[in-house]
């Protein structure tokens, strides 16, 4: 089975499945295909992260998340007064990091694939060639960018061949095509070396970017041990820095163990009020300790450590909401003598994947590499540009993740998978900026104590806190009259999201070893298996 945010990118993953490939395999074929048809978060001009469980019970991490460039420094965006310049890290040249994705995809492919590597990408040189029709909301997100495209491109790209798209359009992205066939045929030299490099390079000295050919070269994904937790029944796999989704998510997760949620019922008021404080408090720990470990010791041990952990709740009370003016980070224990898309598959052998991936915001800086069809990350904006000054998601941060040369910037990405009794149980992961973590545990919880199943737990209304901004936003309908006004009553201050809160895919291995997709209806996701 594969689930992922666009149909067309399921039914690719699908294909490669039914032709004897293995999850790494339709993995990779997914991920270049997102990039053709799911252009505002799929993406070859990005990054991301992956968990990769195989049949054998091993687990593997890899880490292909964008690097900032060697000429970056921590004041870049601010100005001769030291306040930060608007939208410098977040539109235009300036915004973007080296992009890791096609590194990523090349190494998890030479490690654990199958098939041989054209095969892999070549639907997504297909899809780019010929077209394929634009549903409803993607004509919609060409259309309500189009501005941005047009101030912050230096060439006019394929996007601008029609003033106004509608549902049905045929999309076609023959640049884009070519630069998905010398990745096809040279691997990653296709993309870091050669004409590929050629024109990112270009772009960037016309656009006034930083990022170089060395960069490039320079660039390389990391393995890394995946973050676990023992919840319950439930074994926990998923990121670790620059992550911090999978260590907030074991937090939020072992804080829910204490209490009754199955008794106390889904959104109800007790059960939302408990998660929103559990939430409040687990985020402050993000903004104080949270960044690329290969630059800063991030105490991990001590932040899964259990005590700790239940620790953060002291001060709770299931009588009224706590500020965050009074909420900060924990100090945990000492350690012993670290616009996005996800898809999860599972093969026939039992090789299980969860992959994040984006370009930040919706089609990243907005900027296509002129030539080669490819739209460039805006991830910059994730550094803490300027201590306690928040993000475009709200998110504040300090030293741990301050802008360094060849630095990894602190992510929310949580993909995910987790066992029960030993045996694969459960690929999820989502998109939605800082409410990654918040969407991926609520979906758990909805499936784990409140008897969801898989597709229930993800069309579910959600709600997130993240300490700062002190309210929750809740999607219409999440919580209820009677639930938003107890909360209301307990001092929580709420607010609509009006745009819905992440989009998520999942699978879950039912008893019967029967699979059991969930696609996200808040978008064009779609499972796809047999």
């Amino acid at each position: 089975m594969v689930v992922s945010a666009h149909p067309l990118a399921s039914a690719v993953g699908a294909e490669i499945l039914r032709r004897g490939g293995n999850a790494v395999d339709a993995a990779v074929a997914v991920q270049f295909a997102l990039a053709v048809v799911y252009p505002d978060a799929g993406n070859i001009g990005g990054g991301g992260f992956l968990i990769l469980r195989l049949k054998d019970g091993t687990t593997h991490a890899l880490d292909y998340r964008e690097k900032a460039p060697a000429a970056a420094h921590r004041d870049m965006y601010l100005n001769g007064q030291g306040e930060v310049i608007e939208d410098l890290s977040y539109k235009g040249h300036l915004a973007a990091g080296v992009p890791g994705t096609v590194d990523g995809m090349v190494q998890v492919h030479e490690k654990y694939g199958r098939l041989p590597w054209s095969e892999l990408v070549q639907p997504a040189v297909v899809l780019a060639a010929t077209g394929f029709p634009l549903t409803k909301k993607e004509a919609k997100k060409l259309n309500d960018q189009r501005q941005d495209f047009v101030q912050y491109n230096t060439q006019s790209p394929e996007f601008f061949f029609q003033d106004h798209w509608r549902e049905g359009d045929t999309l076609r992205l023959t640049d884009l095509a070519r630069t998905l066939e010398r990745i096809r045929d040279q691997g990653r030299a296709g993309f870091y070396e050669g004409r590929t490099a050629d024109l990112l390079s270009a772009e960037m000295k016309r656009g006034r970017g930083i990022i170089t050919k060395a960069d490039l070269a320079a660039y390389r994904s990391v393995w890394r041990t995946p973050v676990t937790g023992q919840v319950g029944p439930l074994r926990v796999i998923s990121m670790p820095p620059p992550s911090s989704g999978g260590i907030a998510l074991i937090q939020l997760l072992t804080i829910s163990e204490k209490y009754p949620l199955n008794a106390w019922g889904w959104n109800t008021v007790p059960s939302s009020h408990l998660m929103i404080e559990a939430e409040r408090r687990v985020y402050a720990d993000r903004a104080e300790h949270f960044g690329d470990a290969d630059f800063y010791e991030v105490p991990v041990k001590g932040l899964l450590d259990t005590a700790y952990i239940r620790s953060r709740m002291r001060g709770y009370s299931p009588t009224k909401a706590t500020s965050s003016q009074k909420v900060s980070s924990g100090t945990p224990p000492l350690p012993e003598g670290p616009h996005t898309t996800h898809y999860s598959i599972v093969d026939a052998q039992g090789n299980a994947i969860s992959v994040t991936t984006t370009l930040n915001s919706s089609f990243g800086n907005k900027v296509v590499v002129g030539g080669a069809g490819f739209l460039l990350n805006n991830e910059m904006d994730d550094f803490s540009i300027k201590p306690g000054f928040p993000n475009s998601y709200g998110l504040v941060g300090g030293e741990a993740n301050a802008i360094a040369p060849a630095k990894r910037m602190l992510s929310s990405m949580s993909p995910t998978i987790l066992e029960k009794n030993g045996q694969l149980f459960m690929v999820v992961g989502a998109m939605g900026g800082s409410t990654i973590i918040t969407t991926v545990y609520q979906i758990i919880q909805n499936v784990t104590k409140h008897g969801h199943t898989m597709q229930g737990a993800i069309s579910a209304g959600r709600f997130h806190h993240q300490w700062k901004p002190n309210w929750v936003l809740s999607e219409w309908g999440a919580l209820g009259f009677g639930t938003g006004l107890g909360l209301w009553l307990k001092g929580h201050k709420i607010a609509p999201a009006i745009h819905g809160i992440g989009r998520a895919a999942g699978i879950l291995v039912l008893p019967d070893g029967r699979l059991e997709g969930g696609a996200d209806p808040r978008g064009d996701d779609a499972a796809a298996g047999f």
